[in-house]
């Protein structure tokens, strides 16, 4: 089914019965993600004086709680509380869930050690562009992305001078298949935080990052209409459900 939709004077034309989903969930009958050596997450069934209220058990309805952490255990959305003393919230922050996004194929550069996502790389793959959001998918791309285990394995990240790229190239909304645009270890300067957000002169409060998505090799680099789509959570960072719909005009 075709809808058009009016972006910035520009009428767009997508598909709404073919969504991209690029987010990676919270399933426990498979292997997990997991990022900063926490525990797994858990979806437990809720009980009541010793009986267990599931539907298999007999109840009405089934009644579970989940236990986890949005950077570590799922696909998730932070805005500048995240790295803020004061907890800002990005269920507050955000505002706007439609935008135009690149989506981008990047293999990161070994640099001093690293994979590095630099500057030079997002300049070739963006030009003279005009985008609201990047989506970053990394090489390789392969399904266990949706799974590792990324504890004391240094992943890829990107540089201080490509996040300051990204914000002179108006980019408000930053999604990668990393656990963390900055280095796992980077004695606390988590540079690319702090300069995708602007946090040493005029903070940007409406940006965001997204990390843990995952983007299948069957996309195509190329435009789409971000839907940003995130659970009402009053906290620096809150699970998100990133859509990606191919234009088709």
């Amino acid at each position: 089914m075709k809808a058009t939709i009016e972006y910035n004077s520009r009428k767009i034309v997508i598909n709404v019965s073919e969504p991209l989903d690029i987010s990676i969930s919270i399933d426990m009958s498979k292997g997990k993600i997991n990022a900063w050596g926490i525990d797994d997450p858990k979806i437990e069934v809720e009980s009541f004086d010793g009986y267990e209220v599931s539907v298999a058990n007999g109840a009405v309805v089934n009644f579970n709680s989940i236990q986890f952490n949005p950077h570590s255990h799922i696909t998730h959305t932070e805005c500048v509380g995240h790295i803020t003393e004061k907890v800002h919230s990005v269920n507050q922050n955000l505002k706007h869930y439609l935008f135009l996004a690149e989506l981008v194929t990047v293999a990161p550069e070994k640099i001093d050690g690293d994979f590095v996502i630099s500057e030079k790389q997002l300049k070739t793959a963006l030009r003279n562009k005009k985008r609201d959001a990047i989506v970053i998918r990394t090489l390789p791309n392969l399904s266990d992305k949706k799974e590792t285990r990324y504890f004391n394995t240094n992943p890829a990240y990107l540089s201080e001078e490509a996040a300051f790229y990204l914000v002179e190239k108006g980019i408000k909304h930053l999604l990668v298949d990393l656990p963390s645009v900055d280095k796992e270890k980077d004695d606390g300067k988590l540079l690319v935080h702090n300069a995708f957000w602007g946090t040493a002169g005029k903070v940007r409060m409406d940006a965001t990052i997204t990390e843990f998505i995952y983007v299948p090799n069957t996309i195509e680099d190329g435009e789409y209409l971000l839907n940003l789509m995130i659970a009402p959570f009053e906290n620096d960072a809150t699970p998100s459900k990133p859509i990606l719909y191919k234009i088709m005009n």
